[in-house]
């Protein structure tokens, strides 16, 4: 325990322990911040923009408007806002409010709940295998950045990159029979030569790839036939992952200090090329149609009554704002203590759902006029997830005057939009790690970042080969799916069924006040029963419904689907290990240790002892202007 005395002529906190050179080793604690061991943000404006950048990620510019048209245009906002309401602001609160009221990172949460404390570890390994692949994707935008410093952009025609493939209609051949009696394809250009006509019975298209796709899957991604053949390092993505983690590891080498000057512009910027795409965009002949296929007179009400939609609907809620990933946790631990939470999360989730569709008008109105330049229905060139970030969009773009322009705005945006998310994700690693060892690591947590960005780097080589594509998709199915249902139902039925629903109301109370209990009935309605209803259904949908993954036509072999069951199975084992192992080391009877696991630590509570009050304080503190910090933050099981 450590005491520290309060200055009234100083007006600041002073730890006598520690000396003033020990403290300004320590670049992310800051004279103001109330929490002196582990620092606090330096103003709200801050951790909002980092919680806004952390929840508004790609998903919001590639998944979500292509849900929406699919799903019925304008109706499916019916159940995406109910499924906000249900589920998505009620974990975002509840996330949110745990970390805040006990300063910790994802895993020492739990010591409210002992035997769930491997859900943190489940999360903290979801966040490291996610930030593995997601600067990955940064890496593409980075490398299609610089690419974009031509005229003509080179995606936009089959140049001397190109092959046979590239082309922007299909090509045709003629099934003739050869003198053997088998058949042979033969161009039709071929017959023409010759005055020879082709039956159109004997006619046979072929599907060729756009030169924006070609380029994607031959100068980008040098993509091979299949996860078996894993080729060469791609140097150019290689290079260009490695300066995205440079970025990373500047950005964060002070932790919330610089990343929290950072985020004034990665998180602001996004809106700002949108506004600018969507002002170009609808300016642009077939705009008008886009629009109406995404949220326009064309939206479908009859789609409500399908089961999938509401599916849809719930998980792109849960997963664009980063719930149960820990980084929701991670960011509010270092807020003070007497922070609204309850009045940011409102903020944060109310954003994140209106970029996602406000982001869809800038997507749908220039893919409209993409659809007009083809003289095809908008249907045809609407994609989701790569093939709209780096295939469907970058080929309308091109069809632009001063397309450059429209191309480096667009990926400067993809960009910003990855490092505030992987901001978060990093942050998720580096607290739970200092959080475990705190003596060790306290003064050493730029070097600690540094760290662990070279080793993130390195496991993300497999990714930039010429089978990496494969790779990223086969770690975003196994690892960014149905495992965070899990980790959010186990967090909702911890908190609310065996810490206490009520418990945890008051702890938020003593951190915004005391509430009329009418303002907690949605909550209680939410965390005992709604809430935990719409995951199960989820989780299960999911489960039901799963297919092996491919990328396009291309299946994964059994050993990569092998692997993928693998790294799920690694990032939930630790539940039940952790479950176990507290049992174990628990004392007496089989129920009095069921119990003890399941009851909140001694130390368990908010960090700093002037916050604990009667609900948590200790005996024999009289001194008013004394108050002391618990050495609580260990992991150690």
């Amino acid at each position: 325990m450590r005491k520290y005395g309060f200055n009234i002529s100083d007006l600041v906190f002073k730890n006598p322990a520690v000396s003033d050179e020990e403290k300004n080793a320590d670049p992310h604690i800051g004279s103001r911040d109330e929490n002196a061991d582990r620092g606090n943000w330096n103003s709200k404006k801050e951790y909002l923009l980092s919680m806004i950048g952390y929840a508004v990620g790609l998903g919001n510019v590639w998944r979500f408007p292509y849900l929406t048209y699919k799903h019925g245009g304008g109706a499916f906002l019916i159940p995406y806002v109910i499924m906000l309401s249900v589920a998505g602001l009620p974990l975002f609160f509840m996330e949110s409010s745990f970390g805040q009221f006990c300063s910790q990172g994802p895993i020492n949460v739990w010591k409210a709940v002992p035997i769930f404390q491997g859900v943190g570890i489940t999360m903290m390994l979801v966040s490291t295998f996610v930030s593995i692949y997601y600067n990955v994707i940064i890496a593409y935008s980075i490398y299609y950045l610089f690419a974009s410093f031509q005229e003509p952009l080179p995606w936009s025609d089959c140049s001397n990159w190109s092959d046979m493939n590239c082309n922007i209609t299909a090509r045709e051949y003629c099934n003739m029979t050869a003198y053997n009696g088998s058949l042979m394809a033969v161009n039709t250009s071929m017959i023409a030569d010759g005055n020879q006509s082709c039956l159109e019975e004997f006619l046979a298209s072929v599907p060729l790839q756009s030169p924006s796709e070609r380029y994607w899957d031959v100068v980008a991604l040098q993509r091979t036939s299949s996860m078996d053949e894993t080729g060469p390092v791609v140097w150019h993505l290689a290079l260009c992952l490695l300066l995205g983690w440079i970025l990373i590891a500047a950005a964060l080498f002070k932790g919330i200090k610089s990343s929290g000057k950072v985020v004034y512009f990665t998180a602001t910027f996004p809106y700002a090329v949108l506004l600018i795409l969507l002002i170009r965009g609808v300016t642009l002949e077939g705009a008008r149609n886009g629009i109406e296929y995404y949220i326009g007179s064309q939206s479908n009400l009859t789609k409500l009554s399908e089961a999938e939609v509401w599916k849809d609907a719930a998980t792109q809620i849960f997963f664009s704002l980063s719930i149960a990933w820990g980084g929701l946790t991670a960011l509010a631990s270092y807020n003070k203590f007497h922070n609204n939470c309850y009045k940011d999360s409102i903020i944060v989730c109310i954003t994140n759902c209106s970029t996602s569709i406000f982001a869809g008008f800038a997507i749908f109105s220039i893919l409209g006029h993409m659809a007009h330049v083809y003289g095809k229905p908008v249907s045809e060139v609407a994609q989701a997830g790569f093939g709209l970030a780096f295939i469907a969009y970058p080929d309308a773009l091109s069809k632009l005057p001063i397309s450059p322009l429209w191309s480096i705005l667009f990926f400067f945006m993809l960009i910003t939009l990855g490092l505030d998310s992987q901001f978060a994700g990093i942050e998720v690693i580096t607290t739970c790690l200092q959080d475990a060892y705190p003596k060790v690591l306290k003064a050493k947590r730029g070097l600690i970042t540094v760290l662990i960005c070279i080793v993130l780097f390195l496991l993300g080589l497999p990714c930039v080969t010429g089978a990496g594509i494969y790779w990223v998709n086969l770690i975003d199915t196994f690892c960014a799916g149905w495992i965070l249902l899990v980790a959010g139902l186990l967090e909702v039925f911890g908190l609310s069924c065996i810490y206490g629903g009520n418990r945890f109301i008051k702890d938020i109370e003593m951190m915004i006040g005391t509430k009329h209990a009418l303002f907690w009935i949605w909550w209680r309605a939410c965390w005992f029963f709604i809430t935990p209803v719409v995951l199960l259904v989820i989780l299960g949908w999911s489960l039901y419904t799963f297919t092996a993954p491919t990328y396009g036509s291309v299946e994964y072999p059994q050993w990569g689907i092998a692997l993928g069951w693998c790294m799920t199975v690694f990032c939930l084992v630790w539940i039940p290990i952790v479950a176990v192992w507290k049992l174990v080391k628990a004392s007496g009877n089989p129920w009095q240790r069921l119990k003890s696991v399941c009851s909140p630590t001694k130390d368990w509570g908010p960090y700093l002892e002037c916050h604990r009050n009667e609900r948590y304080g200790q005996a024999g503190m009289n001194d008013t202007n004394v108050y002391v910090i618990s050495n609580k933050n260990s992991t150690r099981l």
